[in-house]
């Protein structure tokens, strides 16, 4: 169509270089509902992108415009700073009814710029004032935000002040082992930085931790470490925070992903599907960590009513209707059908995941340098998995990349997701890896 055309162009003319999601998926949504979105050309595209994972319910959900609706209708205020309101009370006592009872019961709430990256920043700057410390424990492979501070924490940045620790997981885990035995090796070498007075790791802040890394690969951390890094923190007066943006709200077929380990940690940071789709962000800690002055972290847009009420409208839903474990039970099928699929496809590296948070790590079957050595993982593929995107996009089929070689074709999507739904996912996945690996310059 000429006018998406157009739309398209004046994009690529006139926004900026930064632009990431437009490049890989050059579509002009215009209608959506539910999976499904319908572009200006009229073609329809199953969504398991869901707004990187913001759309709990996928999009327009009846219960979210209905609750939209009625704030528009009321003649309520849209913009009240912190200011009390019956829609952020609503809020705030549907967000504590589904936090793990342990820790709502000492929970506060800090209302912040309405990105996740801002709750990052409004968690380290908490425990630094708590703690009166100012050093950061992260994980390799992690993503917290492009502001400043929580770019530090994640990956792919540098900072002195930042001490980086492995993230635990299988098919590339930095030991080499993988499993329980990696896992506990990960949690060692922790242990160690934080008890060797020649290690140049000074007393931290706190920790931060992705229950799962998104990403990052889509790599769950296994329970037993989970809780290791739970003891570790609490033995040692580490505030641990939770880095719940994308996990959290039944993602991956529990409520809050620590609730999987049986974790309390000290702060959570919460973000995405919280806003019901529209932008919300809040950081949840433990009482006594409640040291801040008047004003000493605020953000103009941190009281929208209309994010507050979608929101407390879709983890009402969500916690009434089970989605949670809805995902767990679909997400469990899901995997089971992309590990057959594996099966038939060397360049399949792993599929991993949890609940409807799903990895499929696709690799070079052909061994190079590294997949000489038994046991070793295959090379990335990260020019394959750009062409299963593509193929997927051409099905009609949503799709989004990750990982440490943006190797990794992740699904995200709503976890209203229906049987048949998953099947249609999966077909058009399947077919498209097909082709896809048709395409390379040496198929097989």
């Amino acid at each position: 169509m000429a006018g998406a055309d157009g739309i398209l162009r004046r994009q690529s003319l006139r926004e900026s270089a930064a632009r990431t999601y437009a490049r890989a998926l050059p579509i002009v949504p215009v209608r959506a509902r539910g999976l499904t979105i319908e572009g200006a050309d009229g073609r329809r595209y199953l969504d398991c992108l869901s707004g990187a994972g913001t759309l709990a319910l996928g999009h327009n959900h009846p219960v979210v415009l209905e609750a939209i609706r009625k704030v528009l209708d009321s003649g309520a205020p849209l913009h009240v700073l912190d200011l009390a309101t019956p829609v952020k009370d609503a809020f705030v006592t549907e967000l504590f009814a589904t936090l793990p009872p342990a820790f709502a019961d000492r929970a506060r709430v800090q209302f912040c710029g309405p990105a996740g990256t801002d709750a990052v920043e409004a968690a380290l700057k908490l425990v630094r004032t708590a703690t009166r410390r100012s050093g950061l424990l992260a994980f390799t492979g992690a993503y917290h935000g492009m502001t400043a501070g929580a770019l530090a924490a994640s990956g792919g940045a540098q900072d002195t002040g930042v001490t980086r620790l492995p993230y635990p997981q299988d098919y590339r885990c930095p030991f080499g082992s993988g499993g329980e035995e990696g896992a506990q090796l990960a949690a060692r070498w922790a242990e160690s930085l934080l008890d060797d007075p020649k290690s140049g790791v000074p007393h931290p802040a706190g920790m931060i931790v992705e229950p799962v890394q998104g990403e990052g690969g889509v790599i769950p951390a296994p329970d037993s470490w989970m809780r290791r890094m739970r003891e570790l923190t609490a033995d040692r007066d580490i505030p641990l925070i939770a880095d719940e943006v994308q996990t959290g709200v039944g993602r991956t077929g529990a409520f809050w992903a620590v609730e999987h380990s049986g974790i309390v940690p000290d702060v959570m940071v919460l973000s995405k599907a919280i806003g019901g789709s529209l932008p919300l962000a809040v950081v949840v800690y433990r009482d006594d960590l409640d040291v801040w002055k008047p004003g000493a972290h605020a953000g103009t847009f941190r009281g929208n009513q209309l994010a507050m009420a979608a929101g407390a409208a879709t983890l009402a839903y969500v916690r009434k209707n089970g989605l949670a474990e809805h995902a767990a039970v679909v997400g469990a099928h899901m995997l089971r059908q992309l590990q057959a699929l594996a099966s038939d496809y060397p360049e399949i590296g792993e599929v991993r995941g949890r609940g409807l948070m799903i990895g499929v790590e696709l690799v070079d079957p052909v061994p190079g340098p590294a997949g000489s050595v038994p046991g070793a993982p295959l090379p990335a593929a990260p020019r394959l998995a750009a062409a299963v995107q593509r193929e997927c996009l051409q099905r009609g089929l949503i799709v989004e990349l990750g990982g440490r070689h943006s190797s990794v074709v992740r699904l995200l999507p709503p976890l209203t997701l229906t049987d048949d739904q998953a099947t249609a996912v999966l077909d058009r996945l399947t077919d498209a890896l097909a082709a896809a690996v048709r395409s390379q310059p040496h198929p097989r």
